[in-house]
């Protein structure tokens, strides 16, 4: 009787279990019908519209995808420099995407067309963009050297098409990035029916006025193209309404930028072609297999891996025999990838990041994603309630230390203002706008923290990084008047405008190849062996292309 009982139950159970399934599976089974609150998504009626076909994030032009995870950070080996400035901790990484290749000449000369076609350098309001944008060609030149070939030639003849852009400083780096992204969204917008067909190219020949900026057309989408975009959209118009695309169609990629020191490290190193155990303790010296810089494999056994310099005055061997196939730089794809299918991630040029420089990386603040340079901003909003767009006459340039005069914001984009107070009130995770002094002189950041004031002295001479504060400005004739910092008290070089950059370049010893080192220079500083790439983040799963299971289902993405 008990035994009956007991089967009695068991049967309802697996009956109820059973019901509970079929309901759950018709709850979860239709995409288009809202899990809150069972009414239709994307009904032709109304509602709320919404991209429930979405895959996952389609890789963006020139980048490869990079998977994140965890890896020590930093030199865990001998530093014959003494400096430790990268000491070993260990971080992790979300995915995201980093460019092939270095940014080549072609591609910023695609860039530096863009400006002079949309913004003529010839009209007075417009002329220092194009000019603030163009790299210095100068920096080829040495006083008992002759390097005027690539003075007059590196970045516009075609013979150095596809070599990486040089000369070009931190500030206009991240402005390329910026151009970047609203080029590609423009065309995805094209290509996905949301803008008639070559509007990009007309906007570009002047046929329209103004131009395209991503955040501008998500906040306030009247106002793209001075305000003519009504009369430029693709196919998706119902019933000669446009229809605008949102975050949530999934068609616009994040931004283009660059990479974080802790997402170019890690992508340099490529921990994911090795098992190694020690490899992923940070002891992997190079981008590639070894601990040489010469392939010893079969194939190709002896050949140079990268372009550095191997010795005083040896730039790339003797040639014909242990040449490394260039003098300065070489084309982008000349050397074999990493096992993430990057090229040139130690060698040819070493490549800004976006980190603000410090000697010490605080493990304890940050473990995932660290990053040192965030300033957090916030759209201005009008008084009518609605996103400010810049127009013609409020473009703002900034003068600066060299001299160079460079735009900080074009028309047509939004309008960004700081964080304040109403932002970060009662706030746990951050107090105001500017973090990239964050814990500089506190007693976290210093075993010295006792010989620096808690406050700024007049003169600065116990604050913890009192570099030089040089000032230069523009009289009323154009003319630069420069006031140097000749305070006998200042200790050190390094503030918020010094930028770290990484990897070896053509002129570098093999010591710097090492994916681990990391060196600094002023952001509005350039020179012939530093370039740049672009990385994007990643939205969504970690994993790309792989099966996953997603509400009892089994999906790719």
């Amino acid at each position: 009787m008990k035994q009956t009982r007991t089967s009695t139950f068991l049967l309802a159970a697996i009956v109820v279990g059973s019901l509970s399934m079929q309901s759950c599976k018709k709850s979860l089974g239709s995409k288009d019908i809202s899990r809150a609150t069972g009414w239709k998504i994307n009904d032709k009626e109304g509602g709320f519209q919404y991209n429930s076909d979405f895959k996952e994030q389609e890789t963006a032009p020139g980048l490869v995808f990079v998977e994140g995870g965890t890896f020590t950070k930093g030199k865990v080996q001998d530093d014959v420099m003494h400096d430790w400035n990268n000491t070993p901790t260990t971080q992790h990484v979300q995915s995201f995407y980093m460019d092939e290749t270095e940014v080549t000449n072609v591609m910023y000369l695609e860039y530096l067309d863009y400006l002079k076609s949309v913004y003529p350098p010839e009209d007075p309001k417009y002329a220092n963009i194009y000019v603030g944008a163009l790299p210095d060609t100068l920096v080829w030149r040495n006083r008992l050297g002759y390097n005027e070939t690539m003075t007059n030639n590196y970045l516009r003849h075609p013979a150095y098409a596809e070599y990486p852009v040089v000369g070009v400083n931190w500030i206009q780096a991240t402005q390329f990035a910026e151009w970047r992204t609203d080029r590609v969204n423009e065309a995805m917008l094209e290509r996905e029916g949301y803008l008639a067909e070559d509007v990009k190219y007309r906007a570009m020949n002047g046929e329209i006025a103004g131009n395209f900026s991503t955040e501008t057309y998500l906040n306030a989408p009247k106002s793209v193209y001075g305000g003519q975009i009504d009369t430029l959209m693709g196919k998706n118009v119902k019933d000669s309404v446009p229809s605008f695309a949102k975050r949530s169609s999934g068609i616009l990629m994040p931004e283009y930028r660059l990479p974080t020191e802790t997402e170019w490290e890690y992508a340099a190193a490529a921990l994911v072609g090795t098992r190694e155990y020690n490899n992923y303790r940070g002891r992997k010296k190079y981008p590639w297999e070894g601990d040489y810089t010469r392939n010893g494999q079969r194939v190709g056994r002896g050949d140079q891996l990268a372009n550095f310099k191997q010795g005083k005055g040896d730039y790339g061997g003797i040639a014909g025999w242990s040449d490394d196939g260039a003098d300065i730089t070489a084309p982008v794809m000349s050397y074999k990838p990493n096992d993430l299918g990057l090229y040139d991630m130690a060698g040819n040029v070493a490549e800004w990041v976006a980190d603000v420089y410090r000697p010490i990386v605080d493990d304890e603040i940050s473990d995932f994603n660290y990053y040192r340079g965030n300033i957090f901003n916030k759209k201005a909003i009008g008084k009518d309630g609605k996103v400010m767009v810049l127009t013609e006459g409020e473009i703002v340039y900034d003068t600066l230390p060299n001299g160079k005069i460079v735009a900080l914001n074009l028309p047509g984009e939004v309008k960004m203002v700081a964080v304040d107070e109403e932002d970060t009130y009662l706030r746990t995770n951050f107090s105001q706008s500017d973090n990239r002094g964050y814990r500089d002189g506190d007693p976290g950041s210093s075993r010295f923290f006792d010989r620096f004031s808690e406050e700024e002295d007049v003169d600065d001479r116990k604050q913890m990084y009192n570099a030089p504060k040089h000032k230069v400005e523009r009289d009323e004739e154009g003319k630069l008047v420069r006031e140097y910092d000749k305070s006998n008290y200042r200790t050190s070089l390094i503030n918020d405008e010094v930028r770290v950059y990484k990897g070896g370049s053509w002129r570098d010893r093999a010591y710097w190849l090492d994916p681990a080192q990391r060196r600094y220079l002023p952001q509005y500083m350039a020179t012939d062996y530093i370039g740049f790439r672009c990385a994007m983040s990643r939205v969504g799963s970690k994993s790309k292309g792989k099966n996953k299971t997603i509400r009892g289902k089994k999906v790719k993405g």
